[in-house]
């Protein structure tokens, strides 16, 4: 996967195709997260990314490419199947840097704040066990 194919990736949608990414995303990265959020090398840096997709004061373009790139961590089908462990995570794990790097001017003090909560928590929880993490929308 190179730069072209990335930023292809996290090119924020527009209309209806937007308002399904969003929602998409907030169903889905959660129990994701839960599960890999031990194998990732920055799984701070990602759930940061979360919260500040998920922020409605962070730009509204901001708000898509990040909303992009989780939508590429939670899709089932990409360049490399993540069935195959780490090296499986090799093409997520490039789309997200790329956009948490792009955008880390978006990324506040408070969605770091609420990562490290949510990453104490998930490391708290296991990857298996089901409980909810405190931030994730579909427990509310």
């Amino acid at each position: 996967m190179d730069r072209a194919d990335i930023d292809r990736v996290i090119t924020p949608l527009e209309g209806e195709k937007a308002h399904a990414q969003e929602k998409r995303v907030r169903e889905e990265f959660w129990p994701k997260f839960q599960r890999f959020a031990s194998r990732l090398p920055f799984a701070e840096d990602v759930a940061a990314a979360w919260f500040c997709a998920i922020d409605r004061d962070t730009p509204l373009r901001a708000r898509g490419a990040l909303l992009a790139a989780l939508a590429y961590f939670i899709m089932p089908l990409d360049f490399v199947p993540d069935l195959l462990a780490f090296v499986g995570m090799g093409d997520d794990i490039a789309v997200l840097t790329v956009a948490i790097t792009t955008l880390k001017a978006h990324i506040t003090d408070k969605h770091r704040e609420q990562a490290r909560e949510a990453v104490a928590q998930a490391g708290q929880a296991g990857p298996i066990s089901g409980e909810p993490i405190k931030g994730d929308p579909t427990m509310r």
